[in-house]
């Protein structure tokens, strides 16, 4: 069973299912939505997927059809879903499990922030110094 859940803990979710090939999406959207370069995300079966503490759990129509699902609290972005769709968008900073899905690609990259340059072999730390 995978596990997740927003920052404060308010919405916590469970996966009885698999979580699909790694995407990382560099669109507008996505970038204002988590405030970063991109979002990581995969296809969960909406089937595979409960909420818990559903009643912290606000949503957006970022676009039409497509909501976005998110603490009301904290604020932390859980998953989007299209209407009709039968699976779900995770979005996988929130996952508290360790997963083996593998990263297939990095879409919407016509839209990557100006500030980001994957070429770059930047240091890695473990931690902040």
């Amino acid at each position: 069973m995978v596990k997740g859940s927003c920052l404060c803990g308010s919405v916590k979710y469970e996966i009885s299912g698999q979580i699909g090939d790694i995407v990382h999406c560099h669109c507008q959207t996505c970038r204002k939505a988590h405030g970063s370069a991109f979002s990581s995300v995969g296809a969960v079966e909406a089937k595979d997927f409960s909420i818990l503490g559903a009643d912290s759990l606000k949503s957006f129509e970022s676009s039409k059809g497509k909501f976005r699902y998110f603490c009301s609290n904290c604020g932390t972005q859980i998953y989007a879903k299209r209407e009709k769709a039968e699976h779900i968008i995770l979005r996988l900073g929130s996952l508290d499990s360790d997963i083996t899905s593998l990263e297939k690609e990095h879409i919407w990259v016509s839209q990557k922030a100006s500030w980001y340059n994957p070429k770059l072999k930047l240091p890695q730390r473990k931690e902040y110094e």
